[in-house]
Parts: structure tokens; sequence; C-alpha cells
């Protein structure tokens, strides 16, 4: 497994096909496109690394984030999810839920193994990464086991030390 990135340090460039349902409803149009990391700079990303789609505590984890959307914005972030599942997935996982942030398709996990969190077996760790406006990370958490998560209070409170810097 790779090294995860360094607290401080710049987070390498990636590409990653992807959707988001435009409106926030399920019923409505599931935009796809390439998500790509340089393209964020000038604004903080949260990216959520999460074993699959329609599992119990990932579905409960992106849940978690979409209905608490408001909360990253007015921290002034945006929110990804990535997991291996393929961009089709993605569209059916979001409809079902009524998931309103990005879900990106890293079906080679080269992506995963970038950010140190691919693993045999299970496909990939669950892990949140807290990337500056300015490209950098400022905070991870990589999980061991994939039955917790972060929440989206804890995430809150370290991307507010991204606006007090």
């Amino acid at each position: 497994m790779a090294a995860s990135p360094v607290i401080g340090a710049p987070v390498a460039d990636f590409t990653l096909p992807g959707g988001v349902l435009t409106d926030g409803s399920a019923d409505g149009a599931f935009e796809r496109r390439d998500f790509t990391l340089r393209e964020q700079q000038g604004r903080p990303l949260v990216i959520a690394f999460y074993p699959g789609d329609d599992t119990t505590v990932c579905t409960k984890q992106l849940c978690s984030y979409s209905s608490g959307l408001e909360t990253f914005t007015d921290c002034g972030a945006d929110v990804w999810a990535i997991s291996p599942q393929s961009v089709d997935s993605h569209e059916s996982f979001a409809r079902t839920y009524g998931l309103r942030m990005p879900l990106l398709a890293d079906t080679d996990r080269s992506v995963a193994k970038a950010f140190g969190v691919a693993a045999p077996g299970i496909g990939l760790r669950r892990a949140v990464f807290l990337i500056a406006a300015d490209g950098t990370l400022h905070w991870k958490h990589v999980g061991l086991f994939g039955a917790t998560f972060q929440s989206t209070d804890t995430l809150a409170r370290h991307l507010a030390t991204l606006q007090q810097a």
C-alpha cells in the first residue's frame, strides 16, 4: 500500500469520472462529467473514500454528509465521495438515497492507491481527507476498520481551522 499524503504537503492531482444529482432530488438529472482536483483549488475540499455503494455503513455515512451538506458549504468547502464502483452504480445509489454530493468512480483504485487507502481484499479503507484551498493536505483520517466514519460535526470543526488560518 502506498503512503498516504502528508499533512501540509501538496496533494497530487487526479481526474476521475463521476456524477452528481443536479438539483439534489432523486428524480432530477444526474450530470456525468470528469472531476479534476486541480480545478478545485481556491476552495477547500472534503474527499471521502468509501468501500461501496448500497452498503450499510457507506449509506449511513453518505446520507449523513448529504443531509449535512450545508454545514460543509457554510465552511466554504465542497464534498466528493470516491469508491471503486462505476458511475452507473453511483447514479443508482445517488437516486435511491437523494445524495447531493458528487460520487466519483475510482474503478482501477489508482486514486485510492495514491492516497494510501487501497486495501487488498476489501478494496479500500474508509478515509476522509480535507484539502485546503491551496491544494495542500490539511487533515486526514484513515480507518483501520470500516465500521465507523467521521461525523459532519467533526469534519466541520477541522474545516473551521482552515477559515481561522
